[in-house]
């Protein structure tokens, strides 16, 4: 009951071929003298007032974004825990309550 059937392997139908047979092949190589390669030449980057101020401009701003996302995420966090904190004292003062009356 609780061993598991293992499927059997289904045998083939209609023709079946052998396997290929995979023949390799020889490959030939040819050396031939490298030639001599030069350095690339190097690119030199151009900063002109408007691109500084444009990387300046976007630096500010992305410093900008995630300052108000962090800042959000801090209180966010106040907010819940002062409302739990609330929430805490509010059962507490319900439970302490309902004791003194019995």
């Amino acid at each position: 009951m609780f061993r598991p059937k293992i499927p059997t392997m289904p045998t083939p139908t209609g023709l079946v071929s052998p396997p290929a047979v995979v023949q390799p092949t020889v490959v030939q190589t040819v050396q031939q003298p490298l030639a001599p390669v030069a350095p690339p030449a190097r690119t030199t980057v151009q900063i002109t007032p408007g691109t500084a101020l444009a990387v300046i401009g976007a630096g500010t701003a992305v410093v900008l974004v995630v300052g108000t996302v962090l800042v959000s995420m801090l209180l966010a966090t106040a907010v819940t825990a002062a409302s739990v904190a609330v929430c805490a004292l509010v059962i507490r003062s319900l439970m302490t309550s309902s004791a003194k009356r019995r």
